[in-house]
């Protein structure tokens, strides 16, 4: 019998606190069904679909409640507890479901937050939730193709491919690590723009305007930096895209549209070690 998943079980014997469930010509292995959900019309040899996770106890127990999650699947689950090494999220069922800290993906979570999380079995073989985990189980099969506007829930940073987003809560999508996202923390919802579908079906997105509205925001951040320095910026594009990030927040080619954009505009002036306002 599998923790995490639905079973059809036989009902091989009755007890005064419930039934025993079992599968059908094997009864070595037997579950107990707690009376309060046994169906008055139960009698041996019948079969019930339950769902098999563990009590307070730990011991593994059938329901006929359905839970918000099974094993493998995707929820949005709500924060009903916070202690030091987890949290513990509403699925549906008499005991709540544990988010080990490890598991929350670097983002941290207070009571009545959703989380978007997967179901996993642990090394002591307890139902858990993961944050950490969905890129494994969201789809590749989605609708979307280049240019399509989509809304998408962060749920990973991964600093040396890009921010991880889970487009309507299903399906694998990716910023790439040379767009900004510092604003941002996991859990948080947004607005993006398609910009490839790859050969495995995954998401390329973008929250950038497109490259005409994009410039101009651009344009109007760097004018602002300039002003910070007193008219005179102490680098011009040809700094490195690293420098460029972290006084900018754009990547290089970004700033380098827009000083190109000002410098046509007369708006500025670009020397050897800088860039002037005019």
């Amino acid at each position: 019998m599998r923790l995490g998943e639905y079973e059809t079980l036989t009902i091989v014997k009755k007890v005064e606190f419930g039934v025993y469930l079992a599968r059908e010509g094997d009864d070595a292995e037997r579950v107990l069904l707690p009376k309060a959900q046994v169906p008055e019309d139960a009698a041996v040899g019948g079969t019930l679909r339950v769902f098999l996770y563990r009590d307070s106890k730990d011991r593994m127990i059938a329901t006929c409640r359905e839970p918000k999650l099974t094993l493998g699947k995707l929820a949005l689950l709500r924060v009903v507890q916070v202690e030091k090494i987890g949290a513990f999220l509403n699925w549906g069922l008499e005991k709540d479901l544990f988010l080990p800290y490890k598991e929350m993906g670097g983002g941290k979570v207070a009571v009545g937050d959703e989380v978007l999380v997967t179901l996993y079995v642990d090394k002591s073989g307890r139902l858990c939730a993961s944050r950490r985990r969905l890129y494994e189980c969201l789809s590749t099969d989605s609708p979307y193709q280049k240019g399509d506007a989509v809304h998408g829930r962060v749920y990973e940073f991964g600093h040396d491919f890009g921010t991880f987003v889970a487009v309507d809560d299903r399906y694998s999508a990716m910023i790439p690590r040379s767009e900004d996202t510092s604003d941002l923390k996991v859990g948080d919802v947004i607005e993006a723009r398609v910009t490839a579908v790859k050969e495995d079906g995954k998401l390329d997105i973008t929250r950038r305007e497109n490259r005409e509205t994009q410039m101009d925001v651009d344009a109007e951040k760097v004018l602002k930096v300039i002003g910070e320095y007193a008219g005179v910026l102490p680098f011009n594009d040809k700094a490195s895209p690293e420098r460029i990030m972290r006084e900018m927040q754009m990547s290089k080619a970004a700033f380098k549209r827009a000083v190109g954009h000002l410098y046509k505009a007369r708006m500025i002036e670009i020397t050897e070690k800088g860039i002037r306002l005019l």
